[in-house]
């Protein structure tokens, strides 16, 4: 993990892809950020010492008040903050309780909320976001792509 953000190392970070069946479809959760104004999957920095897959579980439950489950990695995403490179880990999961309604809004997270696949598609602001619930329904879900990949 990175701690330094004068040193130019990559940022660590990991997130998950919390996907539940509804009749008929299947949602995701997502959140909004007030500070960047953008809606994403629930993701964030490491702590010192801590792996990924920890991480990814503690982020989804910190960024929506659900407890996950983990299941397996999907493709990490890297792309630039600042002049740093910053590497996602990204792990699949399944939600086992909380409600993200109940959670408060707080300075990183104002809104987490479960929202369809296909609508996912076009709520979520980042490529390499919606690229990675792609491949998340490409490999579980194949009838429901429904255009996420931007």
């Amino acid at each position: 993990m990175t701690t330094d953000a004068r040193d130019g190392r990559t940022i660590e970070a990991a997130g998950g892809v919390v996907l539940r069946p509804t009749v008929g479809s299947t949602e995701v959760l997502v959140v909004h950020r007030p500070r960047y104004d953008d809606w994403s999957l629930p993701k964030g920095k490491l702590d010192p010492g801590e792996d990924a897959a920890t991480a990814a579980l503690r982020e989804v439950a910190e960024e929506t008040g659900v407890t996950a489950i983990l299941g397996r990695e999907l493709s990490s995403a890297t792309y630039r903050v600042g002049d740093r490179p910053k590497r996602v880990r990204w792990f699949r999961m399944t939600p086992e309780s909380g409600d993200p309604r109940q959670r408060p809004a707080d300075h990183e997270v104002a809104l987490a909320r479960w929202v369809s696949v296909h609508d996912a598609a076009g709520l979520l602001t980042y490529g390499h976001e919606r690229a990675i619930l792609d491949e998340c329904l490409r490999t579980d879900h194949p009838d429901e792509r429904g255009g996420t990949t931007r």
